[in-house]
């Protein structure tokens, strides 16, 4: 992956994210809800979390993009209560009204946060990491697994 292809690998995990969602919404209309499927999209959207908060916003939070990815970071402490919210609704077996506002409310949170993430952060994953940073993020992109027990910076507040 060159370095210009972070930003679109990254929207791509975006997309692959909402549609995990939406196809779980979907099946819950539908009366067959695929609880795997959201758990696998939820552990997708973690990762996702993880390679930001570890990898990706700490060389890039040090100049011009500071107070962006301060929100990014506030941002992901919601987003990461609404899906610990989510699973537990999911694991007990709630009504259908129940879980699809647990699934509108995130996907609400990732459309807010996607929109200043893709068009602010993104563009510096192309230009402003080191060559060696740009590396690690697209090996990570590729097969990097995040470590069992993680929690975002902002996931218990």
């Amino acid at each position: 992956m060159s370095d210009q292809a972070l930003s679109a690998a990254l929207e791509r995990e975006h997309l692959q994210i909402d549609a995990g969602i939406r196809a779980f919404l979907e099946g819950l209309e539908g009366g067959s809800p695929d609880a795997d499927g959201l758990r696998a999209t939820l552990a997708v959207l973690r990762r996702h979390i993880y390679l930001e908060e570890q990898l990706l916003f700490p060389p890039i939070s040090r100049g011009a993009h500071m107070m962006a990815v301060f929100g990014m970071i506030r941002g992901h402490g919601e987003i990461w209560r609404t899906m610990n919210a989510l699973d537990d609704l999911a694991r007990a077996g709630a009504d259908q009204d129940t879980l699809r506002g647990a699934c509108c409310r995130l996907l609400d949170q990732l459309a807010d946060h996607n929109k200043v993430e893709e068009p602010v952060i993104y563009p510096a994953a192309d230009t402003g990491l080191a060559p060696e940073v740009a590396a690690e993020v697209a090996e990570f992109l590729a097969a990097g697994r995040m470590p069992e027990g993680w929690t975002c910076a902002r996931g218990a507040a």
